[in-house]
């Protein structure tokens, strides 16, 4: 046998444990026992309040069991199945969490545990205790509620609420997340422990809370419900789990046991009947354990605490000491650091205001500056504008002083030519007021020249029957042979042409007035010879006066007949003038 011999490794297998928020994994010897596991796993998350917890599996019938300390792993059916998870879950339930809970863990590991029954509905709860409870628990996961950083749906894709509840209202998952957000404001200020404290305190006095429930039967074979509490044994009836029909406190119990699947419960009260009831076969011993675990820590409960405890009591108080000073300096440098984050806010927020007020004072600037070169621009313009402006008036100016001169000149013009046709007019009258003392002169005239002309008539018919008369007697007494002379006809004119002025009582207006004479009267050549110039008988032209008085008739005709034309251009030119002032007046009054 060699002096040195290895010694052999030893077997071990592989375990996985699981919590409700991580997962361990670990490899025990082959001869590890439950206790050694147990051990391991406290251990590794610090957990010292073992007496709430056990490791629970479930074995090959399929019934849910605790892992026995005393026993090896390997021996408690799971051999068969190395994969088979443990879970690390509360076993036992603390009559009052605020006292008995002493580490952080334990409470987190029962906060995790009563979370989940309430949520898949093993623990009834009502919905207004619900939506409480839901807020506890997104302050004890988010911490305080900050409504900048809070996003519409964040807490409508979190497990929160039973589904029983959901669908017992119709309401919205926005609708249930306004309502969980009302109390989950008013939880500020505190922290994950405390939270996950005041979630427990509500939750223990639900009805179900802390009960494991078995489906039992009575001698009557009725249907029944036992639940294990850490007060004691409760029986429900079948439809309904929350009020217990009968209740047997741990204090009243003297003893518990089983025969196959019948169960007696003994009191200690002797007048009392023992208390049967069947359960099936494969529930008796977990019944049985959790009764002992249950009525052990009852009875724990009521001594004074072990060192162990005092120890722990002692360091959690002290734990709990200095979370709270540090929570207090942590809270007082939160408000340090709020402030001076509001007084960085408010910096940064005057520094923002001072850049736009800058921004804003150069855009203003700018645009001062752009507005003082469009205003010069403009100034400019306006210059050149009323330089043209001022051309122009001057222009007007002018063009006013011209037509106003024109005006003056007009109206002088209008009032010459005024004075004018009032002199034409007057000169009109007094030429028509001589044309008709003319006419009246002409129509004198006349008539004495008709008289004149009559007597003329009458005169040279009587000479002529005289001369006829005469001339017959001394033709008779001539003697024969006498010759006998002839008064030519020229003589005796036989019409005499006066000017159209005085025949103007003939109607014609432009002929002769003619005076019929004998054609001649014939003379004796023996006779004397008559003189008949000399009795002025025959109206000659050369005679002076009718001559005259023929001339003037005639010149004041033709002048007469020349100052009507006259006055007529003078109309003419006038109306003339007239029209021309009228269009000059006219477009004077449109140009202004």
């Amino acid at each position: 046998m060699p002096p040195f011999r290895r010694k052999k490794a030893a077997k071990s297998f592989p375990v996985k444990v699981c919590t409700l928020d991580a997962e361990l994994e670990f490899n025990l010897e082959w001869r590890a026992t439950g206790r050694d596991l147990f051990d391991l796993v406290c251990r590794t998350i610090g957990l010292r309040e073992t007496w709430f917890f056990g490791l629970q599996f479930e074995d090959t019938k399929h019934f849910i069991s605790w892992l026995k300390l005393d026993k090896r792993v390997q021996d408690q059916c799971v051999s068969q199945m190395p994969g088979t998870p443990f879970m690390l879950l509360c076993k036992l339930y603390p009559e009052d969490v605020a006292e008995e809970l002493i580490q952080e863990v334990t409470q987190h590991l029962l906060f995790l545990q009563v979370k989940q029954a309430i949520l898949s509905m093993d623990i009834y709860c009502p919905p207004e205790a619900s939506v409480l409870l839901a807020s506890y628990a997104v302050q004890a996961k988010y911490g305080d509620y900050d409504e900048s950083a809070s996003k519409p749906g964040m807490l409508a894709s979190e497990d929160l609420l039973p589904q029983r509840v959901i669908d017992q209202y119709q309401m919205t998952p926005e609708m249930w997340e306004d309502r969980i957000k009302i109390w989950y404001a008013d939880h500020k200020g505190m922290s994950r422990d405390e939270a996950e404290m005041e979630y427990l305190k509500i939750a223990q006095d639900l009805d179900m809370y802390g009960v494991n429930y078995f489906a039992i039967n009575n001698k009557k074979e009725t249907d029944l419900y036992l639940g294990v509490t850490a007060l004691g044994l409760n029986i429900y009836e079948k439809d309904n789990k929350l009020t217990p029909k009968t209740t047997f406190p741990w204090s009243e119990i003297k003893h518990i046991s089983f025969d196959d699947k019948k169960f007696v419960i003994k009191f200690v009260d002797k007048s009392v009947t023992n208390f049967i009831f069947f359960s099936p076969k494969g529930m008796n011993k977990l019944i049985l354990d959790l009764c002992i675990g249950n009525h052990d820590l009852y009875m724990r409960r009521r001594k004074p605490d072990t060192m162990e405890v005092q120890q722990m009591k002692a360091q959690a108080k002290e734990e709990k000491q200095r979370r709270q000073i540090e929570r207090n300096k942590l809270a007082r440098e939160k408000q340090l650091r709020e402030a001076a984050e509001r007084d960085r806010s408010a910096m940064e927020q005057r520094l923002l205001q001072y850049q736009e007020e800058i921004r804003l004072a150069n855009d203003a600037l700018r645009r001062s500056e752009e507005t003082a070169e469009l205003l010069a621009e403009k100034g400019r313009v306006a210059e050149e504008e009323a330089s043209l402006l001022a051309q122009k008036a001057a222009d007007v100016e002018r063009e006013n002083a011209r037509l106003r001169l024109s005006n003056i000149k007009t109206e002088e013009e209008k009032v010459h030519l005024e004075r004018k046709t009032r002199e034409a007019e007057f000169l009109t009258a007094r030429l028509v007021e001589e044309s008709e003392k003319r006419a009246a002169e002409a129509a004198r005239l006349r008539g004495e020249l008709a008289a004149a002309r009559l007597a003329e008539k009458t005169a040279k018919e009587k000479l002529i029957n005289f001369l006829t008369t005469s001339s017959t007697s001394s033709t008779a007494s001539l003697p024969p042979g006498t010759k006998c002379s002839t008064v030519p006809s020229s003589l005796f004119p036989s019409t005499c042409s006066l000017p159209a002025e005085l025949g103007e009582g003939r109607g014609d207006g432009r002929g002769e007035v003619e005076v019929a004479c004998a054609g001649g009267v014939t003379l004796h050549n023996g006779a004397p010879e008559t003189d008949l110039n000399s009795y002025q008988l025959v109206p000659d032209d050369s005679d002076p006066h009718i001559h005259r008085l023929s001339l003037e008739i005639e010149k004041e005709r033709v002048e007469y007949l020349a100052k009507s034309q006259h006055l007529q251009r003078q109309l003419e030119s006038l109306r003339c003038e007239f029209s021309v002032l009228r269009v000059t007046r006219v477009a004077f009054y449109e140009q202004l």
